[in-house]
């Protein structure tokens, strides 16, 4: 069967808001998303950015660096562990900031793929999403650190403590959760009603992605900004974004999990 191309290109909004046309309201939107995404992950990409240039600056190429995504925040223990669920604490709270302006908005949770009539389906669709960018998306980083455009993610260097899965567990879903809502769902919602493209909405949102994954290199920024295209395309054409919480979850929990159970035991993993 041919993809269709042109409706991959053009998509048909699931739910088209209306757009802004007093100056008022869309100055007040604009200050929203800017406040939004100062106090989020907007700096959050000026952060990287200034990361990746120090690392620039560094006399060791970008392969012989490294950078460890999930920390020891204390030396006791269980207050290592506090600080962890506080973390993924305030990822949650920076996605239920989005949805509460958007509801202050007049938007239901089922504007944007939230609500919960389609769990079912929406869950094979998060599994299908992530074997889609996960098995790709590893390999790419692999070229790109070997070829220098990267450097060494580390994606957890927790200590062997028995609360370790589940900290990795919820700093996933706390990331997939924040940066869905906020820079899927909420963002270009608010794009739409001031009246900008689906393509350039989609752009916008993709490039925000990868602005705040500069840190870890060239690769890492390329890499989630497809990322970025392919959800943020997903969700204009179905209006489902569950699929892309739990794609995103899946894809962070095989990450962290995952390599604190192989670091060293496997060869080729930084």
């Amino acid at each position: 069967m041919q993809f269709p191309v042109r409706a991959w290109l053009n998509p048909t909004r699931a739910e088209s808001p209306s757009v802004i046309t007093d100056p008022a309201e869309r100055r007040a939107v604009k200050i929203e998303l800017v406040i939004v995404f100062t106090v989020t992950l907007g700096l959050s990409g000026l952060r990287s950015l200034l990361s990746l240039v120090d690392s620039l600056l560094k006399p060791k190429p970008l392969a012989e660096q490294s950078v460890a995504l999930n920390v020891s925040q204390a030396t006791l223990g269980w207050i290592d562990f506090g600080k962890q669920l506080l973390g993924a604490v305030q990822l949650l709270a920076w996605g239920a900031l989005g949805l509460y302006l958007l509801w202050r908005a007049g938007f239901r949770l089922a504007a944007v793929g939230l609500d919960r009539t389609r769990l079912g389906r929406d869950a094979l669709g998060g599994a299908g999403l992530a074997a889609l960018i996960g098995i790709p998306g590893l390999l790419f980083y692999f070229v790109a650190w070997k070829l220098g455009a990267n450097l060494a993610v580390l994606p957890s260097t927790l200590d062997d403590a028995w609360w370790r899965p589940i900290a990795l567990t919820l700093s996933a879903a706390g990331n997939a959760w924040a940066e869905e809502v906020l820079v899927v769902g909420f963002l270009i919602t608010r794009l739409r009603q001031l009246g900008l493209t689906e393509n350039g909405s989609l752009l916008i949102s993709a490039l925000l992605r990868g602005s705040y994954h500069l840190y870890q290199g060239f690769g890492g920024f390329v890499g989630n900004v497809i990322m970025g295209l392919v959800f943020g395309r997903v969700w204009q054409r179905t209006n489902r974004l569950w699929p892309l919480v739990i794609a995103h979850t899946a894809l962070d929990v095989v990450a962290f999990v995952g390599y604190s159970l192989l670091r060293g035991k496997v060869s080729w993993l930084p």
